[in-house]
């Protein structure tokens, strides 16, 4: 059995968000091979999702970002099964971080915001970004609405 060293175990788990055990086995797995382990964490996070997707996501967070200059501002809806999770820093968080993808990038709806490589991280999409939270939290997550507005101009979608 390989040995892996802890220092790519934090390694993986801050480019994933998966949980200590979750990337040891991944590098396990993967022969201690980096990127190997983020793409089979990246599939079993598809997974986990794809078996949440039916589960209702009743609470969640409107989360706000005003760009720079107060020219562009964001209102984004995202939703979960459970109060706790709602209210947890990180899935607060990871509202924040749609909003400010969806000022920089002005997605026309939902479908083409999750198919747009997420602009705090181009490796990944928006879907792979909420993937990643179904895994880490365990629970069913939408992006409901979302408006943009840059001055003189609204999109909702």
């Amino acid at each position: 059995m390989m040995e892996i060293k802890a220092e790519l175990v934090k390694q993986l788990r801050e480019l994933t968000s998966a949980g200590m055990m979750e990337a040891k086995q991944a590098l396990m797995e993967a022969a201690g091979d980096l990127e190997k382990a983020v793409e089979l964490l990246r599939a079993r996070g598809a997974a986990i999702a794809a078996k949440k997707a039916e589960r209702v996501a009743a609470n969640g967070v409107v989360a706000s970002y005003i760009h720079g200059g107060n020219k562009i501002g964001v209102l984004v809806e995202v939703l979960v099964e459970t109060d706790f999770v709602a209210r947890d820093e990180k899935f607060v968080a990871f509202a924040r971080d749609l909003a400010v993808h969806i000022a920089g990038m002005n997605p026309a709806d939902t479908e083409e915001l999750m198919t747009q490589p997420f602009v705090k991280d181009p490796s990944i999409t928006v879907g792979d970004l909420l993937n990643q939270q179904v895994a880490f939290f365990k629970e069913n997550i939408k992006i409901g609405r979302f408006v943009r507005m840059e001055l003189g101009i609204t999109e909702a979608c």
